[in-house]
């Protein structure tokens, strides 16, 4: 039995944004318009484990910071996944809580995906006048695996998703991109990046192809949520609160005594 899809939101405007992600161990939180380069203002610092505490205070802060009431938002994006499953859980009851508290009828919600806005970060740090540009996002899943997306940015287009969210051990990262770079339509390399936080964290275990190539420490903050959000509005990705929901991706959080000892196996190193 299926379950009943959440009715969509009316097309909202675009002036009043509010943008939360909670899926890493940082809190990252802005406010400005769909689209902006910059946002009117925001907050990036630790989350984690103390991200439910400080969530709804930051939101507050920053609202007041800009003269905004809840009220008048257009719209809410929120990093849905993958990532942190408490860091989810959290932002997506937020994010609904807010939508209907807000004014009678709710506020629209935009969900995105945080690979999505890994990629934007780095492309907007590194890449920001690039006309294409191939981008491996990549973040620490913790449990030795990697949560990973492949994007295509062309400037006046936008983002194309060329291979949807997967988990992966770090020695499965995809290396398509830096062993073969792909090619824009008049046959020139176009510029290829690895997004995230997996290099500090896996470095020698990536793939070979990636220690040649441009990594860019890179995050799905909530900057790179509202840039992304004109175009998830023009798509009509915009959902009503009930379609505040996280995409896990991993179903497994736990393991078992003798899965962990496997994995302590293979990350000693062979005498």
């Amino acid at each position: 039995m299926h379950e009943p899809t959440p009715p969509s939101a009316p097309h909202p405007g675009l002036q009043r944004w509010l943008a939360i992600d909670t899926s890493t161990e940082r809190l990252s939180v802005a406010v400005g318009a769909a689209g902006a380069a910059e946002p009117l203002a925001a907050h990036d610092g630790p989350g984690g484990a103390q991200a439910s505490a400080v969530l709804l205070p930051t939101i507050d802060a920053l609202l007041r910071r800009v003269g905004w009431r809840l009220a008048e938002l257009d719209g809410i994006v929120f990093g849905q996944g993958p990532g942190s499953f408490t860091g989810l859980r959290t932002a997506c009851a937020v994010v609904q809580g807010l939508a209907v508290a807000a004014r009678p009828g709710g506020v629209p919600v935009l969900p995105l995906s945080t690979l999505l806005a890994v990629a934007e970060d780095a492309r907007h740090r590194a890449a920001p006048n690039a006309a294409a540009l191939d981008v491996v996002a990549a973040l620490d899943a913790r449990m030795d695996e990697i949560y990973t997306a492949s994007y295509r940015w062309r400037a006046g287009q936008g983002w194309q998703v060329r291979s949807p969210a997967r988990l992966v051990s770090p020695a499965q990262l995809p290396v398509h991109a830096a062993s073969t770079p792909m090619h824009s339509d008049d046959g020139a390399a176009l510029p290829t990046l690895l997004a995230g936080n997996v290099m500090p964290v896996y470095g020698e275990r990536l793939p070979a192809g990636w220690r040649a190539s441009e990594a860019v420490l890179a995050w799905p903050h909530a900057a790179a949520l509202l840039r992304l959000a004109a175009a998830g509005i023009e798509a009509g990705q915009c959902t009503a609160a009930a379609g505040a929901q996280p995409l896990y991706v991993r179903d497994k959080v736990a393991l078992t005594v003798d899965e962990q000892a496997a994995l302590r196996a293979q990350r000693t190193p062979n005498p």
